[in-house]
């Protein structure tokens, strides 16, 4: 497992430095692409699994953190710009690709934040290597993919998954579902408050997320929670009870019904701080000075 830097910016408004790491998954290379940006204590950003998962995501929380921390941002396997492989996408890879990624990167323990579905890997990562995280910020966490979040039977979801998976039909129904008129409908229900920032700019920039070789492998699998890091809540919350470092839970408070019942089940448990904010599941992209507010009230 290797390292190799790019010296072309990627972001100039972020300033961050695109990178790539070389990973090793059953005896073939992959490149995962991330960024780095400022200096300090290092703190990892992970963007929420999505159709259009990017780091690009978290660019507004790595601007400011990046003034004070040295801040890295990922773009999943699968995910954004980094390779897009007709692998099996599971739980299995993920947790090994967040576990190899930090003991490769970084030399020290880091401040670990994870949006959306992803916070299970954090967590688990968190409980099985204490002393790479000193601290956990899960934003507007959540564990289950759409179609489980629906109600759909497992046999349903992997015959939605293999379908889209096909060479011919999978990728028709994956542009079908990743037009611009549809992904502005998926922000304006679940991901944005404001619907005023859904510009056609703003639209493009996610659409080219997705047209891509292989861009569909990946969010099939998320979609139909074929990457789900837990099988049920009770699961995710034995995980957060388990967790010995600081843990702060960021809760969406415009957040779909079933997913926000989750949150608040989090936010039950006494020994965990909590923070309510306005935002939906993109919280950490449209509300990014109030979620970094709250990150550093508690990492200071």
């Amino acid at each position: 497992m290797t390292t190799a830097t790019n010296p072309t910016q990627l972001n100039p408004e972020l300033g961050g430095i695109k990178k790539f790491y070389h990973w090793n998954w059953q005896g073939k290379q992959y490149r995962v692409v991330y960024e780095t940006v400022g200096k300090g204590k290092p703190i990892l950003l992970l963007p929420a699994f999505s159709t259009v998962s990017s780091r690009t995501e978290m660019q507004g929380i790595a601007k400011i953190l990046g003034t004070n921390y040295q801040v890295t941002v990922l773009d999943w396997l699968g995910f954004g710009e980094s390779e897009c492989p007709p692998v099996d996408y599971n739980p299995q890879l993920f947790q090994q690709l967040l576990g190899d990624f930090v003991k490769a990167v970084f030399d020290s323990s880091i401040i670990l934040l994870a949006a959306g579905h992803t916070s299970g890997y954090a967590l688990k990562l968190a409980q099985d290597n204490p002393n790479l995280i000193s601290q956990l910020i899960l934003v507007a966490p959540t564990w289950q993919g759409p179609l489980r979040v629906m109600g759909l039977p497992e046999t349903v979801r992997n015959f939605v998954k293999n379908l889209v998976r096909s060479p011919v039909i999978g990728q028709g129904l994956y542009y079908l579902n990743t037009t611009p008129s549809f992904l502005r409908l998926m922000y304006k229900r679940h991901v944005y408050v404001d619907e005023s920032k859904l510009t056609p700019e703003f639209i493009s920039q996610k659409h080219q997320i997705t047209a891509k070789d292989g861009g569909r492998y990946a969010p099939a699998a998320f979609v139909t929670g074929t990457i789900d890091p837990v099988t049920n809540r009770e699961q995710f919350l034995q995980l957060l009870n388990s967790t010995s470092i600081p843990v702060l839970i960021i809760v969406a408070d415009n957040a779909p019904p079933k997913s926000k019942a989750e949150m608040e089940a989090m936010a039950e448990l006494e020994q965990l701080p909590t923070v309510r904010l306005s935002g939906t599941l993109g919280i950490h992209e449209e509300y990014s000075e109030a979620v970094t507010e709250a990150i550093q009230n508690f990492i200071v």
